[in-house]
């Protein structure tokens, strides 16, 4: 979202509390993994609550941690996207993205995913821009790299994140610092997330889908570069998805419906306007901002799903011909053409039905069914049998409890039933007599206000259980956006303090957590 993620792809890493002996599992490529030590590392509890049964929650870093390796490394705030590589030593380079520093961090953990150092490989006089979600791609799943793909949240205009336009990066997890290289060829967008499909999708070809969370006019598209050479991010071709029929509404889909969609090529390599010009020409999907987008781990990876987070019926949209509350889409592609697809509604925050073509909407958010308490889908990570999607509250709702009942949720959605479950939720600590201390009974660095209703959100969720040799288990980043402090300013200590959208300097602090125990 404007605030939040990356969130997104790669199996692998983790950490955690109880020891762990005895057998030894396999990871996905045949290799025998000795299972991780589970443990709480960060001196920071974890900011989860009302945690689905039989999971278990271990603090893996936060900003208040001090790394015995690299002692004047802070991680930063919003932890948004991020990505985990193992090294051939047995350690593993795990990178975050955090947003609003417009910066990534690189944090090496051992064998058994104890913090041990820290740096930065993009500080924010590259990064220029909000990094939001990204994703590793790996020659073993995706048949290039290792290379970390962020996404850049930027607009051109005045009030945004820069003067400049932005761009998606290419970085190398294991390069010098700020040696990240631009990749103009897959378009410019305010970009959330650029997911290249694994290997198996479409043999010999380098397919990418892009999400778009963008609010004007043009709303927000989903986009795709192919390139009939795997491994190039340069010289491929750039494309929108649009329905055959040139509707460009969003909310003329509804749920319980499969829609043909196609994708329609734009001239690449664009300023952010001429990006958006070439979609609107092309008859692009206009969405209420696309956020997170990963694949289904059956294999193949041509079933592709996408969050889109919602935007206020107000203004130039009191049609509601975007969504409000949010939605999660999936993506059927065509076995052979990427171009060609099938695309529905998975979960609608609006619960739209069309009458002779005209969308209503179900205003009712206090009953019903679960899906009717979404408050703006922001993150998701897809595994073989379950999505997980994470939830970013917009500002609009005001913190209204009659509108939003509860903090950020995330939620389990069965891929083969439908069912959906609540996993968890951001912990405010509003509760008296649960202050915010740390491990040691200390008060957390800076301050903390718990805000209102869905104030806080999480980034990255990345499935870990392959490197950690644990089934079901997960990494999450947290941006409990009311946890401040000047010692959380700078964090890369590159001299320049980002201010998101011409406020003050970013100072804000967050978390990683692991999860054990969910279902694949």
């Amino acid at each position: 979202m404007l605030r939040q993620l990356f969130k997104n792809t790669l199996s692998g890493l983790l950490i955690g509390g109880a020891i762990l002996s005895g057998c030894r599992n396999n990871s996905t490529d045949g290799s025998s993994v000795t299972p991780a030590e589970l443990r709480n590392y960060s001196v920071t509890p974890a900011l989860v609550k009302n945690v689905m049964s039989g999971v278990e929650v271990f603090s893996l870093i936060s900003s208040d941690d001090r790394i015995s390796g690299s002692p004047n490394f802070v991680f930063g705030g919003a932890a948004d996207g991020a990505g985990i590589l193992k090294n051939n030593d047995g350690t593993f380079t795990l990178l975050t993205e955090h947003e609003d520093n417009y910066a990534v961090s690189r944090v090496t953990l051992d064998k058994n995913f104890k913090p041990i150092a820290g740096d930065y490989v993009m500080s924010s006089l590259q990064g220029n821009w909000r990094q939001c979600s990204g994703t590793l791609a790996t020659p073993e799943e995706h048949g290039f790299g290792p290379v970390f793909l962020s996404g850049s949240e930027g607009f051109s205009s005045a009030g945004g994140n820069g003067s400049v336009d932005s761009r998606i990066w290419a970085i190398n997890p294991l390069g010098p610092r700020n040696t990240a290289k631009a990749l103009p060829a897959l378009g410019v967008w305010s970009t959330e997330n650029a997911v290249p499909l694994p290997k198996t999708a479409y043999a010999n070809r380098t397919v990418i889908v892009i999400g778009d969370d963008n609010t004007d006019a043009f709303g927000g598209q989903v986009a795709m570069y192919v390139s009939n050479t795997v491994g190039d991010l340069d010289n491929g071709k750039l494309y929108v998805m649009a329905r055959p029929n040139d509707e460009q509404r969003e909310t003329q889909m509804v749920k319980g419906q499969e829609y043909d969609v196609v994708f329609r090529e734009i001239p690449g390599g664009l300023n952010l306007s001429g990006t958006d010009a070439a979609a609107e020409a092309a008859k692009a999907i206009r969405f209420g901002r696309v956020e997170d987008v990963d694949y289904r781990k059956d294999g193949v990876g041509r079933e592709v799903f996408f969050n889109v987070t919602g935007q206020n019926n107000t203004g130039s949209l009191a049609d509601r011909s975007r969504t409000k509350w949010g939605r999660v889409y999936r993506l059927r592609l065509d076995p052979t053409n990427p171009l060609v697809g099938k695309l529905s509604v998975l979960l609608d925050g609006d619960q739209v039905t069309l009458n002779a073509g005209v969308p209503t909407f179900n205003e009712n958010r206090t009953t019903g069914p679960l899906e009717t308490s979404f408050m703006n889908p922001d993150n998701l990570v897809a595994t073989r049998n379950f999505l997980y999607v994470q939830e970013d509250p917009n500002s609009y709702n005001g913190g209204d409890p009659n509108i939003n009942r509860h903090d950020a949720y995330i939620y389990q959605y069965n891929l083969n039933t439908g069912e959906l479950k609540v996993v968890l939720e951001a912990d405010h600590r509003r509760e008296g007599g649960r202050p915010f201390v740390k491990t040691d009974g200390t008060p957390f660095g800076g301050t903390v206000n718990p805000g209102v209703n869905g104030s806080w959100e999480y980034g990255a969720m990345l499935d870990v259980s392959d490197l950690a040799g644990i089934e079901g288990t997960f990494l999450l980043c947290i941006q409990p956006h009311g946890w401040r402090g000047a010692v959380y300013r700078d964090p890369d200590k590159d001299g320049n303090e980002p201010a998101v959208f011409g406020g003050a300097p970013d100072d804000q602090a967050s978390q990683i957590v692991i999860l054990k125990g969910l279902a694949r």
